[in-house]
């Protein structure tokens, strides 16, 4: 299997003038694409950059951090992309985690990168030569190379680098653009920040397809208003990384719905799209609406799902296996669980990463041997989720082992009492935490968003809930925010409201 930069090449070509990324500021057609990336790709390899190398790509959200990336691989190294906006300490933490020896980056980010940030930098506004333009192009990257490393959201820790191999993004990328059926005349937006593996889908996947990308400031992309604009006023069909709660943030906007008509696919991963869905959303997006499971070590996602128009409210549906993966359900045993009982997902196949950076126990003791498995060497990535399967083969995910609440003996999946609490015609937003009163006892907390909850009694909202609900299911407390606090990626910051983030 050759490297995914090869459908660029062939796009570039066989379509030269053909837009590839689109800007504010201006069009980079599919041949411009390669001419640049083929430039920096020979400055790369002149200072080093090969197999095994780690080149970290600290740029702002734009065009040349597309090229940046295509290039990385052209030279023969493994990428890993950087959100410039985060601390520089923690950028530096990222880099070091991953193993860069490289970075890539301007002359004005360079000077704002303190700490530094490994090795000398490879400014894209330097005087640098290109290296020989005759250079004969590096053999095509071994299937078990390294092909990008990414880290984990560090929801439940420290972030870990995750190594992940040539194999398992293009397998990725080629299904992905099949079963998102992307071509020459679809139109995707950059939506995912660069920093989080959602924005590598985001990025790649519309060019292997030869399609045209369409990448905005972040500014844009995290107001209502502006972001209902740009889909329009750039003719954007596809949104392939949208959180759900960046979606019922959408849904909450006047006119969202009519804004959004020209969206013939949008794709939802990273959260629970219950909620969403139990809300009434799936009205927002007439199209079509995929529903996406997958952990960062396991090359971004397992499984999908088609949710239907009138979908299914009381189950969170993930889908069935992509191209090339396993998914398996597991006891504490290790025995597979019948149809319709819970287990524990296991993933296998060609997504799988190769491990952690530099953490070999933990490598071992979450990426285990396949007892299942014909062929020797294969590996199952343990993913602490929950999950169980109906006769229609449809996985359906059941919050994390250690995520989950218990209260007084029952265990608790936050994201069923956030859609009940969505159900409510004044609740915009809704995030459900544990909490601990003075005698040591877990009770549970809502966080709810609504411009007239004011006017809403928690005795009210207690009764709606108490309509499909049981008592021990109760939020103790209602806790009234203007805006539910969210990570980078648009995820809701759970450990920013355990840490008492309401009013």
């Amino acid at each position: 299997m050759r490297s995914y930069d090869e459908a660029i090449r062939r796009h570039a070509l066989e379509r030269p003038r053909a837009p590839a990324v689109v800007t504010p500021g201006g069009t980079l057609d599919y041949g411009e694409l390669l001419a640049r990336a083929g430039r920096l790709a020979r400055r790369l390899r002149a200072r080093g950059v090969g197999p095994e190398t780690v080149c970290a790509v600290a740029l702002p959200h734009g065009a040349d951090a597309v090229v940046a990336m295509v290039a990385v691989t052209g030279a023969g190294g493994a990428f890993l992309t950087l959100d410039v906006d985060a601390p520089p300490p923690r950028l530096a933490a990222l880099a070091a985690s991953a193993g860069a020896t490289h970075v890539l980056t301007t002359s004005a980010l360079a000077g704002r990168l303190v700490p530094p940030l490994p090795g000398s930098p490879l400014l894209l506004d330097g005087a640098e030569p290109d290296g020989p333009a005759d250079a004969p192009r590096p053999a095509p990257p071994r299937p078990d190379a390294l092909a990008y490393v990414s880290h984990t959201s560090g929801s439940t820790g420290t972030p870990h680098a995750v190594l992940v191999e040539h194999r398992s993004l293009t397998s990725y990328l080629r299904d992905s653009a099949d079963a998102f059926r992307l071509g020459p005349d679809s139109v995707t937006l950059q939506l995912a920040p660069l920093g989080y593996d959602a924005s590598i889908r985001d990025t790649l996947t519309p060019l292997v397809a030869g399609g045209r990308l369409v990448v905005l400031p972040r500014a844009t992309l995290l107001r209502a208003e502006p972001f209902v604009e740009a889909v329009r006023a750039f003719g954007v069909d596809a949104l392939l990384s949208v959180t759900p709660s960046f979606l019922t943030f959408l849904a909450g906007h006047p006119g969202a719905a009519e804004g959004l008509a020209s969206l013939r696919l949008v794709v939802s991963s990273g959260e629970s799209l219950r909620p969403h869905l139990g809300s009434g959303g799936r009205s927002l997006t007439s199209g079509r609406l995929v529903n996406q499971y997958g952990p960062t070590e396991c090359t971004m996602t397992t499984t999908r799902f088609e949710v239907p128009h009138a979908p299914d409210t009381t189950a969170d549906l993930v889908g069935t296996p992509v191209a090339g993966a396993r998914v398996l359900l597991l006891d504490g045993e290790g025995a597979e669980v019948p149809e319709g009982a819970v287990g524990e997902v296991y993933i296998g196949g060609v997504g799988v990463a190769r491990g952690y950076r530099g953490l070999p126990a933990l490598t071992a003791e979450r990426f285990v041997p396949d007892p299942f498995a014909t062929g020797r060497g294969a590996r199952l990535y343990r993913t602490g989720d929950l999950g169980r399967r109906g006769p229609d083969g449809v996985l359906e995910y059941l919050g994390r082992t250690d995520r989950q609440i218990k209260i007084r003996g029952h265990r608790v999946e936050p994201a069923e009492i956030e859609a009940a609490l969505l159900t409510h015609p004044t609740v915009a937003g809704a995030a459900v935490t544990a909490a601990h009163d003075a005698r040591g006892r877990v009770f549970l907390l809502a966080h709810v968003v609504g411009a007239r909850l004011v006017e809403v009694t928690d005795a009210a909202l207690r009764a709606h809930l108490g309509r499909t609900l049981p008592a021990h299911m109760m939020p103790r407390r209602f806790v009234r925010v203007d805006a539910l606090p969210t990570t980078r990626g648009g995820k809701v910051d759970r450990a920013a409201l355990a840490a008492g983030g309401g009013r």
